[in-house]
């Protein structure tokens, strides 16, 4: 157990942080999977604009990494642009 007061604060800050990561995180794969189930290309284009924004938001707070995030992207637009 930590023995200083500011190493008290940091443990509950972390597990703030933990939480929030792991709600974001999951959001975005709901999203993600939401996105690539869609059968349609005008219904992707139209979801596109909102799952790119998700993704690239994680990755500027450090949920997710940048490459990570630049490999989703990619396979979503790989996926839209196969089916037009």
């Amino acid at each position: 157990m930590a023995n200083h007061k500011s190493a008290l604060k940091r443990i509950r800050q972390n597990e703030k942080k933990r939480l929030a990561n792991r709600y974001w995180a999951k959001t975005m794969r709901n999203a993600l999977k939401k996105a690539r189930n869609i059968q349609q290309a005008s219904e992707l284009k139209e979801k596109m604009p909102e799952v790119v924004s998700l993704i690239d938001k994680l990755a500027k707070k450090g949920v997710i990494h940048k490459n990570k995030a630049a490999n989703l992207k990619s396979g979503l637009m790989i996926k839209l642009n196969k089916m037009a």
